[in-house]
């Protein structure tokens, strides 16, 4: 199968006006100038690899779109199939919460989270993304360990993340913006949410136990099963070179410039979202994906919670990478695949997967059309008719 007269992103450059074809879910043969007859015609639209999406929070509110009104679980998992290929994400990574205190309340236990992560492994055949698991271990709560480790022992789980929530650093470094928040949001006065965030510092802190044997412990047993490991908010240079001796290979939303270069100069690749990045700024008064991205700091983008944010990031910081649309397209496919040891992904290069996205970039950009291993799983109709969707979007 062709796809002719398309902007090729490749790795390094742009094909201005090139052509690919497709045999056995693999790229075959890539050209620099139109063919003839080609089965796909792009009329001059972008074509992508697909996104490899690292970090997306969306498992959760699709199970249960609202406060205790929970769906089928097959229904949520579809739906959340349904956002990922619309984005043009081929592979995705549930991020999924093990962190039983948190504002979620049973969303976040181990055994809901336990749920949901078994039951996207046994859907993965019946869903049209690639779809694997991020499991985010809250390094304050080391009776959860178990429950990680028979995740990990039994194939469940593909990237462990180590949080830590706690006020007063990382995410929440700012204990009085924190409360502020709380205030706003749970209607309590100033002194209450206040007193709220102390209780919260003094619960985890009872709790936690020995962090850093805890650490040590998940770390070996990623290490022994292959799991990939990354920190989680970063805040400080000392965070950084903790988390690298403990075998992480990937900072994800590091919340300070400082926490950032460290981790580019202890070689993790720096992660941070899509959202972030589309906005211009940390909805919670982080760094900004686009201030780390003007200082070569920024490595990969992740949805975190808003997959069709990561097309119109891509384009946005395009315009000032230093490889242009190609250095800004690698965020979204190469380099997250080459950080979670996806090598048969993430380019558009001969014997590779194909995996890619069909998109314009007029606007803010728009994805026209998905395919996975040559295999069409999403198209809005605008593309040429010859395309056959395996399913209604």
């Amino acid at each position: 199968m062709w796809f002719s007269n398309f902007r090729v992103v490749r790795a390094d450059r742009v094909i201005p006006n090139g052509a690919l074809r497709v045999e056995g879910g693999r790229i075959a043969e890539i050209r620099e100038t139109p063919v003839a007859g080609a089965e796909i015609e792009g009329d001059g639209l972008l074509l992508m690899p697909g996104f490899v999406d690292m970090h997306g929070d969306m498992i959760e509110r699709e199970v249960e779109p609202r406060p205790g009104v929970k769906m089928p679980m097959e229904l949520g998992l579809r739906d959340l199939d349904r956002r990922l290929k619309v984005a043009g994400v081929t592979t995705g990574y549930a991020a999924v919460s093990f962190n039983p205190q948190s504002l979620h309340g049973h969303l976040r236990s181990h055994a809901h989270s336990s749920e949901m992560l078994r039951a996207l492994k046994r859907m993965r055949g019946e869903l049209k993304v690639d779809h694997r698991v991020h499991a985010r271990f809250e390094v304050n709560y080391p009776n959860g360990l178990s429950v990680v480790e028979a995740l990990i022992a039994e194939g469940t789980v593909d990237l462990l993340s180590l949080t830590d929530h706690t006020p007063g650093q990382g995410q929440y470094r700012d204990i009085e913006a924190l409360a502020a928040k709380i205030a706003a949001s749970e209607g309590l006065a100033p002194d209450d949410a206040a007193h709220r965030v102390q209780e919260r510092i003094a619960e985890r802190r009872a709790a936690g136990g020995d962090t850093e044997a805890t650490i040590a412990q998940i770390a070996e047993v990623c290490a022994r099963h292959g799991i990939a490991l990354a920190s989680h908010d970063d805040d400080t240079a000392e965070k950084v070179a903790l988390m690298q001796a403990m075998g992480a290979v990937i900072s994800e939303f590091p919340v300070t410039l400082e926490a950032a270069a460290a981790a580019k100069e202890a070689g993790l690749l720096t992660a941070m979202g899509a959202p972030n990045a589309l906005r211009g700024e940390s909805y919670s008064g982080n760094l900004s994906a686009r201030e780390a991205h003007a200082a070569g700091l920024l490595d990969i983008l992740a949805s975190d919670y808003h997959p069709s944010a990561i097309l119109p990031a891509v384009l946005i910081l395009g315009r000032t990478d230093p490889d242009g649309l190609a250095g800004a397209v690698r965020l979204a496919s190469a380099n997250p695949a080459r950080a979670l040891g996806l090598s048969d992904r993430g380019e558009i290069a001969p014997g590779l997967r194909a995996d890619l996205v069909v998109a314009d970039d007029t606007g803010v950009g728009h994805v026209r059309a998905t395919f996975r291993e040559g295999r069409a799983i999403f198209s809005d109709g605008s593309v040429a008719e010859r395309v056959r969707t395996e399913g209604a979007v």
